[in-house]
């Protein structure tokens, strides 16, 4: 490991989500928050208008475009930077990317509409898929699994496959497992020891636990999701050790200093016995 891996700072535009909701509602609010998280470090900031954590409700498609699109034009107008859109829509996508967004984050992994894939190959945006099992109201119901790391690594290359099919260039897919989208303490456990395993299919991981409850479950005493810095730059640095290529965080100017401390041990370690 000779660079970080990428940060991807997390802009909600929501009134519920799990770790900030209603903090960064307003596009004013947004936004400054949005450049805040550049200034800070981020390579690319996700915006999304939904919440995806479990037990959510839907949003409209207008209302999700109305909370998101106007962040994103404002941002592009003061940053050169990459804008991911967080969102299963793709309408959202549509006016995002005419907004100034370059990437789609997609929790359904191009699969919430029929021409999902077709959409983001015509757009020609970067995409990320991500796992899920199940949807958001109803993912955590009892989710199980054989092989947690197969089969998630199997969905997704399935996925990527198909994105590929309608058009999709390789190198704009990214891959995501879906950290406590339908998975136990011990499935997202699972998959982060063996992260090693999706990054072997020659896409690029992005790794995304920051503030999750699998911290909570882990540690009693993180009650609340900003009591959980420790835990998620521990996960984030395990991530990138297993070969994730981008970790998608709150916290990013502490993420961007630990990933640089990590990086240079690291460079320091593979570069010693050069100077034996």
């Amino acid at each position: 490991m000779t660079m970080r891996p990428l940060v991807m700072g997390i802009v909600n535009v929501t009134p519920d989500s799990f770790s900030d909701g209603g903090r960064w509602a307003s596009v004013e609010a947004a936004t400054d928050h949005a450049l805040r998280l550049a200034g800070q470090g981020a390579d690319v900031l996700d915006i999304g208008g939904e919440s995806t954590r479990p037990g959510a409700e839907p949003v409209g498609e207008a209302e999700e475009i109305n909370r998101t699109a106007p962040v994103i034009e404002r941002v592009r107008a003061r940053w050169g930077g990459r804008i991911s859109i967080d969102t299963m829509k793709p309408g959202v996508v549509r006016a995002a990317v005419a907004a100034g967004a370059t990437m789609w984050n997609d929790v359904t992994a191009l699969g919430h509409s029929h021409d999902g894939a077709g959409i983001a190959a015509e757009l020609g945006c970067e995409v990320v898929l991500m796992h899920m099992k199940g949807e958001p109201r109803t993912m955590q119901d009892d989710p199980r699994y054989g092989d947690v790391v197969a089969e998630v690594r199997d969905h997704l290359v399935a996925r990527a496959q198909a994105a590929m099919d309608a058009g999709v260039a390789a190198e704009r897919i990214w891959l995501d497992p879906g950290i406590g989208f339908g998975k136990t303490l011990q499935h997202n456990l699972d998959l982060t020891a063996r992260l090693d395993v999706l990054a072997e299919t020659g896409f690029p991981v992005l790794y995304a636990a920051s503030r999750k409850r699998t911290i909570r479950a882990i540690d009693d005493t993180a009650v609340e999701a900003g009591d959980r810095l420790g835990g998620s730059l521990a996960l984030a640095l395990e991530a990138a050790r297993r070969g994730a290529r981008m970790v998608r965080v709150h916290d990013v100017r502490e993420t961007v200093q630990a990933l640089k401390v990590q990086t240079a041990v690291e460079a320091s370690r593979v570069a010693r016995p050069l100077l034996d």
